[in-house]
């Protein structure tokens, strides 16, 4: 599957965007509730060009007792440096900038497809049905207690774009892959955000996507694994760049990640030592 066209621009590149979302003038207009840390959403302006974004200040962050306090945000900008280097886009826009309440996370807001959700709030990729076995061009997560004593069975669409998701998700350790934070866009794009609760050194795979658990990874996975191993050598312009993001012991870890992929060829499975999947889904 070739990758998606780019985020629609409007006259902008990638590198204008972020060059507008770390330097332009940010103006709140307000907070987006639900969330667990502080998320505003805001204009941002610069030479003429204006767009919407989200931005976390670090301030805003709630401490978490398995990561470092104040680097949810420098996380969320390192997934979308890896998302860059797999060519798959799968990340909005995302920069490290001071904010009206100091350093945090601005990232370019993506307004989802109308009618993309489903009645249960979730996307149309992911749902919840009565049946024991997924129906066709659906894959099985698991079952789920619905309240009252039923249960339902969690499934996902078996589509390339959730696919590439759940390989940068096992990437980037990441800890909370929910079916809110998965965004069908205009033009058949899929976006991936909130990767605070990434690049952790110990396994925290949180995912719905577990579908292709333990199947073996699709040959374009494999060609874009090959491609990271050699960005995240010692001294190449990526690592450089996440050494600012993470530790030394996350980019350790991240590496071995990669070559662990490499070396198999399948998807993960859930470690056992660890609860694989999210809840609530949304």
């Amino acid at each position: 599957m070739p990758a998606p066209e780019r985020i629609p621009s409007r006259g902008l590149t990638e590198a204008g965007l972020r060059t507008l979302l770390t330097e332009g003038e940010l103006t709140v207009l307000g907070q987006v509730r639900g969330a667990s840390n502080a998320v505003l959403y805001c204009t941002v302006a610069h030479e003429g060009e204006e767009r919407t974004c989200v931005y976390k200040p670090v301030a805003g962050e709630q401490p978490l007792w398995d990561f470092p306090d104040g680097t949810l945000a420098r996380r969320e900008v390192a997934a979308y440096e890896i998302s860059e280097a797999t060519g798959w886009g799968l990340v909005p826009p995302t920069v490290l900038r001071e904010g009206p309440y100091g350093e945090g996370m601005c990232q370019l807001w993506i307004e989802a497809e109308e009618g993309a959700e489903n009645a249960g709030g979730l996307p149309p990729l992911i749902a919840l049905v009565e049946d024991d076995e997924p129906g066709e061009g659906w894959k099985a997560v698991g079952f789920a207690e619905v309240g009252e004593g039923r249960t339902a069975l969690l499934v996902h669409a078996d589509d390339p774009r959730l696919r590439r998701l759940a390989v940068l998700d096992a990437v980037i350790n990441n800890g909370d892959r929910k079916g809110g934070h998965l965004l069908p866009a205009p033009g058949g794009r899929l976006y991936g955000i909130d990767h605070g609760v990434t690049f952790n050194a110990d396994d925290k795979l949180r995912t719905l996507l577990w579908g292709w658990a333990g199947e073996p990874l699709p040959p374009e996975a494999a060609e874009v694994l090959d491609r990271l191993s050699t960005a995240l050598e010692p001294g190449a312009e990526l690592t450089t760049r996440l050494a600012e993001l993470i530790t030394a012991a996350e980019l350790d870890a991240l590496r071995v990640r990669v070559a662990g992929l490499r070396t198999s060829g399948r998807h993960p499975q859930p470690s056992g030592e660890w609860p694989p999947i999210p809840w609530p889904p949304v």
